[in-house]
């Protein structure tokens, strides 16, 4: 597969006559086709929702067009939550997901109505203590342990993952939950990450319906919903075949009719949190080359760096890069592309074959709609670059500027500070 840019050069150009480089650019085209898929994939569910997972992308315009498909938020942190409550989220439509969690991120949770998930079952009296009475609504995390295989070798380790309530904890919680007093639960579980698959919702929604019945024999607790949480993941290298979220839905939809609808659960709603799938292919970081360097290896310096996009300083992330206008060229030069961080591993590519790139050439690193802006950082005094959201009718809205020297220097709170610094 192809990967084509959703922006040409003559947009870009016409866009830095406003916002310089660097910038994350978002398709709002692009994301409501995708909203608008799974909505449609699950509506066999009459209680479907999508919480989107606010991390992957926490910008309220684009969180708003979520919103016009009914997608709700999952939230990990007090300020998700705040932002969530501020552009009209509240109430049951957060999903409060977190572990080692804060007081203050609780009482928050319980103030807007949100459901909480519980990642730890000593969360369960820590919880109590805090609000003196537990929700009504409540939901559990769990943690199978081992690892996680599909046929086609797909694998994660959920034994090695800090998150979730064991077998034994998760039966035993739901004991004590439903003797303090909660009438609705909640069964949570997230068990690989970035699978492109269509197998991965189906088999996890398997194994989790199968445990809700146990639950319902074992507890007398009868779920209400199951979260498949996030995990369908996209296609960062060309190579990938993208998953089709509604061979997805009738996989779950299938596995749904053959466990629950026979154990009397068939009125059981389902939810995803994803975020990578809902936003990821849909946003880009655009840079421009600004140097070239010729030593022992052959380097393209561009005006990004990893404060924009770390996932390949972080993780080792392969991320497409198509150099605009230069689309049809042979990729017959093979360049390090770099940012201008003091560390090594601050490279959006190595060793990638690409066109010959000259200094003004823009490059647009796809694939950064999710975990771009928002795993942004200050290392070494860099700011953040903006965002911005390419229309439907073709217009640029700014849906967040860029950051300056002013906001880098406003936490030292003696503003006297950045005046002397700026003289």
């Amino acid at each position: 597969m192809k990967k084509e840019p959703f922006v040409t050069k003559e947009k870009i150009e016409e866009i830095t006559k406003t916002y310089p480089t660097p910038f994350h650019i978002y398709d709002e085209k692009g994301i409501r086709e995708n909203a608008k898929a799974v909505k449609e994939a699950f509506a066999w569910n009459p209680g479907f929702k999508e919480y989107f997972a606010v991390k992957a992308t926490p910008n309220p315009f684009l969180i708003g067009i979520l919103k016009d498909y009914g997608c709700g938020c999952d939230c990990s942190s007090l300020t998700e939550l705040m932002l969530s409550n501020a552009i009209g989220i509240r109430g049951e439509d957060i999903m409060f997901s977190s572990n080692d969690t804060p007081r203050e991120d609780y009482e928050y949770a319980a103030k807007i109505g949100a459901i909480i998930n519980l990642d730890d079952i000593t969360h369960i009296d820590f919880l109590e203590n805090i609000l003196g009475k537990l929700p009504e609504t409540m939901s559990c995390r769990y943690n199978p342990g081992g690892v996680f295989t599909m046929s086609n070798g797909i694998m994660d380790n959920p034994g090695d993952s800090k998150y979730g309530f064991t077998t034994e904890q998760l039966f035993e919680g739901f004991r004590i939950l439903k003797e303090k007093g909660v009438k609705r639960f909640g069964l949570h579980a997230f068990l690989a990450s970035n699978t492109v698959t269509n197998e991965y919702y189906p088999q996890l929604a398997g194994q989790l319906f199968e445990l809700a019945v146990k639950l319902k024999e074992e507890t007398g607790v009868s779920v209400s919903f199951i979260n498949l949480s996030g995990g369908v993941g996209i296609p960062y290298t060309p190579e990938q075949e993208p998953n089709d979220i509604r061979i997805i839905g009738e996989g779950v939809r299938k596995v749904y009719e053959e466990i629950l609808v026979p154990a009397g659960m068939g009125d059981v709603a389902l939810y995803t949190e994803m975020g990578r799938f809902m936003m990821g292919p849909y946003g880009a970081l655009v840079t421009q080359a600004i140097h070239e360097k010729h030593t022992h290896k052959e380097y393209i310096g561009v005006d990004a760096c990893a404060v924009n996009l770390m996932r390949p300083a972080m993780y080792g992330a392969y991320h497409h890069i198509t150099v605009l206008g230069k689309e049809d060229a042979p990729c017959d030069h093979k360049y390090d592309v770099t940012g201008s961080l003091c560390e090594n591993n601050d490279k959006f590519a190595i060793d990638r074959m690409l066109p010959s790139i000259e200094k003004g050439d823009y490059l647009v690193i796809h694939d950064t709609g999710a975990h771009g802006h928002s795993m942004g950082y200050n290392y070494n005094g860099k700011l953040r670059s903006a965002e911005l959201l390419l229309k439907e009718d073709g217009s640029v809205q700014l849906i967040r500027r860029a950051e300056t020297p002013k906001d880098y220097f406003a936490t030292l709170d003696c503003f006297a500070v950045f005046e002397r610094l700026s003289e």
